[in-house]
């Protein structure tokens, strides 16, 4: 005779494979560990150019700078991503272009860009400072508005993002910047490496 737990631990599977097939699951705990390290070298360097313009006064072509660096960063930490999410992929065997995936990617879409161009906003209207603040703050818009597409972990990096994005408006943005898109992205890079791929 069957044991009477037996449905419901069929159950449980059922709902286990439904909620893996509606939440994209391969991103990897390495993907948030080098894209905090792209974002300390890129503070670095955002740091060191302040550091000149204060000693020597000079602003030629500091726009251009920003723009480059900030490019650079992005394509650098996408693409550190891209490599160790389709990499962690391959490896448990997932998929990673799913019906989940186009619902997170739209998800994101949307904060992302309006922070990208509220971002050029802010830096036309001569308050530049405020960049780190905002990028901070609809970055985690954007990982809540897609956290029902992915692991429970996103939604409370959302907050923490959010938080640090205010506080960054506040004062020291661009060292709230880099705690925020740096250590902060590391910590929860190495947690979740730990619990998911370990």
């Amino acid at each position: 005779m069957d044991k009477i737990d037996d449905p419901i631990k069929d159950l449980s599977e059922i709902r286990l494979m439904m909620e893996k097939s509606s939440k994209f699951i391969s991103l990897s705990g390495l993907s948030g560990i080098s894209a905090g390290i792209v974002a300390l070298a890129g503070s670095y360097f955002v740091l060191r150019k302040i550091n000149e313009v204060k000693e020597f006064g000079n602003t030629e072509g500091l726009p251009l700078y920003y723009i480059s660096l900030s490019i650079i960063v992005l394509i650098s930490a996408l693409s550190l991503t891209i490599f160790f999410t389709t990499r962690h992929a391959k490896r448990k065997n997932l998929p990673i272009w799913t019906t989940a995936t186009k619902y997170l990617l739209k998800s994101l879409s949307v904060p992302l860009v309006t922070g990208g161009l509220f971002s050029l906003v802010l830096w036309y209207r001569g308050t530049p400072e405020l960049i780190f603040s905002s990028t901070l703050i609809f970055y985690g818009l954007a990982l809540l508005s897609a956290s029902k597409y992915a692991l429970n972990e996103i939604r409370y990096l959302g907050i923490i993002e959010i938080i640090l994005g205010l506080a960054a408006g506040i004062t020291y943005g661009l060292i709230i910047w880099a705690f925020g898109f740096g250590v902060v992205h590391i910590a929860y890079g190495i947690y979740m490496y730990l619990k998911y791929e370990k």
